[in-house]
This record gives structure tokens, C-alpha cells and sequence, in this order.
């Protein structure tokens, strides 16, 4: 196998894996959103074994790609897209760590009503996690339109993520009572805005890959 074949399939190997790595975390926020909407802490605490195989996976891919680059020397081009990729799995990782985050909070909820709709932490959970998908997909395809408009869809999340924190500041101030559950559902809401800026963070470094310039 030539030097430039044998780059390609190991190449393949972190494309494959980046999908791989990015369907878990999918699933993981996924699973936080219904938890919190259906009040299933069992399903909550699942995300935990999800966590610790997306830090599993980052730690492998992480450890392919330095391979690759001591291994096979690759040229400028090529290293742009390793580079990317090890960027990219610390933005994915963390995502991981936020979902986490999100699932530990949904456990501490008692049996109360929940003090507001849901709609909005809802919605933001479906965006971010196509915002991921995009992400993936746009490095996978050398797609710089598609990794460009991630920033573009996230101004989506910032909106949702204001009109919900001014909600919930708003049932606060209305009722002193409704403090503790304002301020989880705050926490959640600032994790999945957060997410949609690591999100982000990974439409850019698919920039890099593909321009060798990532937008300032």
C-alpha cells in the first residue's frame, strides 16, 4: 500500500469516528431534552455512561491523528485537516460534558409543576443538535457554505436563549418562590447556548480545513 493510500484509510478511520463520536452526543442531548420534559431521571442518568464514552472516543481519535501526523508526515493541505480534527473533537467533548451537566441538573428536579412551558429549551436542543450534525457533515463534505452558516443558525439559539432567561427572570421577580427552578432552567438554557457556540467553533475550524484560515 503506497504511503498516500495507507493516509487516506487512516483519514477515513477519524471521519468514521467523528461520526460516530457526533451520534452519541446527539443522542445524548436528545435524551436530556426528553428527560427533562418527561421528568425521566433513569433516562438522565443514562447520559452519564454516554459522557464517559464520548471522552473515550476523544481520547482515540485524538491519538489517531497524532499518529498520522508522525507517522505519515502529511503535506499542507493534509495537515489542515488533521489540525481541524483535533480541534474539533475538544469542541465535541465538551459539548459531551454540557449534556452531562444538563442531565445532573434534570435529576435535582422535584415533582413540582414546571413553572413555564418548555418550548423554548425545547426548540433550542433541536437546533443545536443539527447545528452539530451541520458541523460534522460540512468537514466530512469539505462544505464551506454549510460550515459557514452555523454561525448564522446560532444567532436562533441566542434569540430563544434571551427570550427565555427574560421569562424566567420575569417568574422570579413575580414570585420570589419560583427562584430554585427558575435558576435550574436558567443552567440548562445557558449549557445549550453554549453548546451552540462550540457548534459553532467546529464550522470554523471546518473553514480552516478546507481555506487553511479560520474566520478571526
Amino acid at each position: 500500500m503506497s504511503v498516500r493510500a495507507r493516509y487516506e484509510k487512516e483519514l477515513q478511520g477519524v471521519f468514521n469516528n467523528l461520526v460516530l463520536m457526533c451520534r452519541h452526543i446527539e443522542r445524548a442531548i436528545e435524551q436530556c431534552a426528553k428527560a427533562l420534559a418527561d421528568r425521566d431521571f433513569e433516562l438522565a442518568r443514562e447520559v452519564s455512561d454516554a459522557h464517559k464514552l464520548i471522552d473515550k472516543m476523544e481520547r482515540e481519535i485524538e491519538q489517531n491523528c497524532l499518529r498520522i501526523l508522525l507517522m505519515e508526515h502529511p503535506v499542507a493541505g493534509d495537515f489542515h485537516d488533521i489540525s481541524a480534527a483535533l480541534k474539533m473533537i475538544t469542541d465535541l467533548e465538551r459539548i459531551g460534558d454540557q449534556a452531562w451537566d444538563i442531565a445532573e441538573i434534570v435529576t435535582q428536579f422535584n415533582d413540582d409543576e414546571y413553572i413555564k412551558e418548555l418550548e423554548h429549551i425545547q426548540q433550542m436542543a433541536v437546533i443545536v443538535i443539527q447545528m452539530i450534525k451541520d458541523g460534522v457533515h460540512a468537514y466530512i463534505g469539505r462544505d464551506l457554505a454549510l460550515a459557514r452558516s452555523l454561525d448564522t443558525t446560532d444567532d436562533k439559539v441566542d434569540s430563544l436563549f434571551n427570550t427565555a432567561m427574560a421569562d424566567l427572570a420575569a417568574l422570579i421577580k413575580k414570585n420570589p418562590d419560583n427562584a430554585e427552578q427558575a435558576i435550574m432552567l436558567m443552567m440548562i438554557t445557558k449549557y445549550l447556548e453554549r453548546i451552540g457556540d462550540h457548534a459553532v467553533n467546529i464550522g470554523e475550524w471546518v473553514e480552516y480545513a478546507i481555506t487553511g484560515n479560520r474566520p478571526s
